[in-house]
């Protein structure tokens, strides 16, 4: 294990962040994770698990905010469901610096809370 970050967001305060500001959807998540909400009734528990997903990725990293872009980190599903983090760009450069070449994820939410824990190898 080389790293670990963990990270919580409060659903409500992400979802009106999301509805003062509609481009925070396309600056924060790529084409493909947005392509999942689809249909949703309400899609800010998953997006809000998914930005928790990239500050922890940005601990376990050892970085802040701008180190690298937000779609350098996304959440893919396999066919099963379980969630996958993809690390491209910047933040992979980051990775294979200190010798990450693994990564897991789980996500998780409440009504109030979305968490997101990211383990790197």
């Amino acid at each position: 294990m080389l790293g670990v970050g963990i990270d919580v967001v409060e659903i409500d305060r992400f979802r009106r962040a999301l509805e003062r500001t509609p481009s925070l959807r396309t600056r924060l998540f790529t084409s493909e994770e947005l392509a999942t909400m689809v249909g949703k009734r309400d899609d800010a528990s998953s997006l809000a698990a998914r930005f928790a997903a990239r500050e922890a990725t940005m601990k376990v990293l050892g970085v802040g905010l701008g180190a690298f872009d937000m779609h350098d980190v996304s959440i893919e599903r396999k066919e099963s469901g379980q969630p996958v983090l993809r690390v491209t760009g910047r933040a992979q450069v980051l990775a294979k610096q200190q010798g990450i070449t693994n990564w897991h994820v789980s996500l998780s939410h409440t009504d109030s809370v979305a968490v997101a824990v990211v383990a790197a190898a």
